[in-house]
């Protein structure tokens, strides 16, 4: 099969021609798959390494066996595989792809043993913390070549760059980078002073960053640069916070009633579904633990949510894109998708399964933002439910790309759900400006 690149592809390709070490910075659904794959192959060395999200190995598998051929491609995420690698010399005149996702790469020393290699990094914003694990490892890694992808310098986030900076050839200290282009303040978390970030002036020397980054083999381009894509249309659903929340904040535990399933069908709940009520202590005796159950309270813990979900979710035949963050909210999520006889695919990290959103229009797709929230096309979509939000701006804002990209022809809907006078306030307001919700942040929330 011929891949047939569109024109800003192509001029991506070619302002990066005399480089080896780029960096594709495009805005979600301009294709850096297919850039990236193109650069590889234009580079031309016998070994490349691929390292991606646990949940894009199956589609980076796919897209090296339709369109390159003269590779082969090898998933060393099945130990298997890695066993023949162990046992077996590369082939003279043979091209290979060794595909691997970033939670591994780590644990296997193997890849510290090659050499004069193409090292390509999907969501290169993956190692943005210098010191984490996968990050050193990257570090060490011998490749001729570079080509990092990633989507989100396109809109900020620029005191996260250095690592990539570094594989670029860009030899600047963190120390010198963060002093020219981060605006960073001092602030008292307990007694302990720490630096972040200043959320109302975050950047200096932007221009001259990017101009810098220009010299090193980055491209950035936005999507409307490129394209015309359809409206995105933003719907507040909003609900009471229960008096549960309300006395949580006050008092800083409370017991409410979880679910627990059961084989018995003679005990069941208003959805039909067999399971038992079960009392559940929350105790938010840390900013960290009253934070993630006060998020919790204001979602499957919240009845009037499951409901306003339910009614959503049975008003339209069309496709739905429904994100969340915990596990119980999709086990009651799913629930409620089965009761109205809802077709039902999910993504998480225990399972990838899609196949009821390609073949069936009025499926409903849960997507747990972590393992999801990048790098997936479903643009046959054009509704997305936040059932609960991130509180990670790079994770809200690639979440609305999965439907609004290249191909989408219709208006794009989001639907909020929100608890009125809550925490999900405070937290939306914060992602609008691209900013992470922190336990700082929470902390003043909880002082109003």
């Amino acid at each position: 099969m011929r891949m047939e690149l569109f024109k800003h592809q192509q001029e991506s390709l070619e302002q990066t021609k005399d480089f080896n070490r780029v960096a594709y910075y495009l805005d979600m659904g301009l294709g850096k798959t297919f850039v990236g794959s193109e650069k590889m192959n234009q580079l031309g060395t016998d070994l490349n390494i691929l390292v991606c999200q646990k949940s894009k190995i199956d589609d980076w598998v796919e897209h090296f066996e339709s369109y390159y051929s003269n590779f082969k491609v090898i998933d060393c995420s099945v130990a298997k595989n890695m066993k023949w690698l162990n046992e077996n010399p590369f082939q003279t005149g043979q091209k290979y792809v060794l595909i691997v996702n970033y939670d591994l790469l780590f644990r296997r020393s193997y890849f510290l043993q090659l050499e004069h290699f193409t090292l390509m990094l999907d969501e290169s914003s993956m190692i943005q913390n210098d010191k984490a694990k996968r990050s050193k490892f990257v570090m060490q890694m011998k490749a001729d070549n570079v080509i990092l992808l990633s989507g989100t310098p396109t809109s900020g986030k620029y005191e996260n760059l250095w690592t990539q900076i570094h594989l670029l050839g860009w030899k600047i200290s963190k120390e010198l980078y963060n002093k020219q282009y981060v605006n960073w303040k001092k602030v008292d978390f307990g007694g302990f002073p720490q630096w972040i970030v200043d959320k109302d002036d975050p950047y200096k020397n932007v221009e001259r960053l990017k101009s810098k980054l220009r010299q090193h083999g980055a491209i950035f381009m936005k999507t409307e640069e490129c394209f015309e894509l359809p409206e995105q249309v933003m719907i507040p659903v909003m609900v009471k916070s229960t008096k549960e929340y309300r006395k949580f904040q006050k008092d800083c535990v409370i017991t409410v009633q979880g679910t627990q399933m059961v084989e018995d069908p003679a005990e069941s709940d208003f959805f039909g579904t067999a399971y038992k009520l079960e009392d559940v202590e929350l105790v938010g005796d840390t900013t960290l633990t009253k934070r993630l159950y006060s998020r919790q309270l204001c979602g499957h813990y919240n009845k009037d949510k499951l409901q306003a979900f339910s009614d959503l979710a049975s008003s339209t035949q069309d496709r739905l894109i429904v994100f969340y963050n915990f596990t119980a909210e999709l086990d009651a999520l799913k629930k409620i998708a089965q009761v109205l006889n809802k077709p039902i695919s999910e993504v998480n990290g225990k399972t990838k399964d899609l196949s009821n959103y390609e073949n069936e229009d009025n499926s409903i797709t849960f997507i747990q933002y972590q393992a999801g929230a990048m790098g997936l096309n479903l643009q046959k979509a054009n509704k997305i439910v936040y059932f609960t939000l991130t509180d990670k701006s790079e994770l809200f804002e690639q979440s609305k790309k999965r439907i609004h990209r290249i191909g989408q022809k219709n208006t794009c809907f989001y639907y909020l759900m929100m608890c009125k006078n809550s925490v999900e306030e405070d937290i939306l307001q914060t992602l609008e400006m691209r900013k992470d919700y922190t336990d700082e942040l929470f902390r003043e929330y909880d002082l109003r």
